[in-house]
């Protein structure tokens, strides 16, 4: 990072903060490729205590560190802190001479600091955010191979906090992408009205069942329901009521079918649901179930003005020989046969 892009000023400490933030990186656990460079800078610096230490608003974090024992100090004992508002390395020979670090505790207590050497860990928009610095117990400097090392091996730190920044965005990413397909395969797979399966998403399951059926795994039922006279009901009160209806009828189906039962509204005002693990005698009792529950409970009620709703129903067995086909022409079949034959009935094959 060129010195005239790094922003350091005490003005812009707020954005400095902002910037810091952003990598996630404070109070985070010690890691192995943060532990290796701290070690390499020790080693090439030849210094018994080397730190990654990040500025905060009233504290400097140590991602890593050697030779100290303690992830964090009060800022105002930081020698960092005034690393941070001046570019390039930040060299103290001998902090004794320094009027700014002479009478630091850390420099005229425990652990009696006397040499400091720190480069500047630089965000990608300019501003400071630390150091990845290097201590001594006694007076001395460092050579220009070494001050480039350290340089180099900051720049590192940098980019390993670039690298996970860039993974937290790409799994934020990739979160967000299968929420929205997720969605999108709910929104292709249901009717709007309703939230029932639509018609291709139940043949596709119809198909399913078919394939387990000719296994011989179990029986299954095809039931069709059909709202009867539901055009009245839109002429009457309005296609607005209509939906309602057509919405209440599918909580009434949720409220009777099992959960293994699959609904779907095949078109209009009819609905297809498949029975699985059921005989055709067992189907014909939850139809009794569903017109029983019609005939007490109004399906809308408005203004004192109840709407009661009837329904005519066909139910066929789906059999190891069943073909999709073949089981949706016996069932529209038979429910043509319920609605001939007076509607508010249900007929079935055996």
């Amino acid at each position: 990072m060129s010195e005239n892009k790094i922003h350091c000023s005490v003005e812009q400490d707020g954005q400095r903060l902002l910037a810091l933030h952003r990598y996630q990186i404070l109070d985070t656990p010690e890691e192995p490729a943060f532990d290796d460079i701290v070690e390499v800078a020790s080693l090439i610096c030849e210094a018994p205590v080397a730190v990654i230490n990040f500025i905060d608003r009233n504290r400097q974090w140590f991602k890593s560190e050697k030779g100290l024992g303690v992830r964090e100090t009060p800022l105002d004992v930081s020698i960092c802190a005034h690393a941070i508002l001046q570019p390039g390395l930040f060299v103290v020979p001998d902090t004794t001479l320094d009027p700014r670090f002479s009478n630091n505790p850390l420099v005229t207590g425990h652990p009696y600091l006397r040499f400091y050497a720190g480069a500047l860990l630089v965000s990608s928009d300019g501003y400071p955010l630390g150091t990845l610095c290097v201590l001594d117990y006694t007076p001395r400097t460092l050579s220009e191979r070494q001050r480039f090392a350290l340089q180099a091996l900051a720049n590192q730190v940098m980019a390993h906090m670039e690298l996970m920044q860039a993974h937290r965005e790409q799994a934020i990413l990739i979160r967000d992408l299968k929420a929205m397909q997720s969605e999108l395969s709910k929104y292709a797979s249901t009717d709007p009205l309703t939230g029932l399966l639509n018609r291709r998403a139940f043949q596709q399951r119809l198909n399913q069942e078919l394939a387990l059926i000719k296994r011989g795994t179990h029986s299954a039922v095809l039931m069709l329901v059909d709202l009867d006279f539901f055009k009245e009901i839109n002429d009457t009160f309005g296609h607005q009521i209509g939906d309602q209806v057509l919405v209440n009828f599918s909580k009434v189906c949720s409220d009777t079918f099992r959960q293994a039962d699959v609904i779907s509204r095949w078109g209009g005002e009819e609905f297809l649901i498949m029975l699985p693990m059921t005989t055709v005698d067992e189907a014909r009792n939850v139809a009794e179930r569903l017109h029983e529950t019609l005939d007490a409970t109004p399906i809308f009620d408005e203004d004192s003005l109840p709407i009661y709703l009837s329904v005519s129903i066909g139910i066929c067995a789906l059999m190891d020989c069943s073909t999709v086909e073949d089981s949706l022409q016996r069932v529209d079949s038979l429910l043509y046969r319920a609605k001939n034959n007076g509607r508010n009935c249900t007929l079935s094959e055996f």
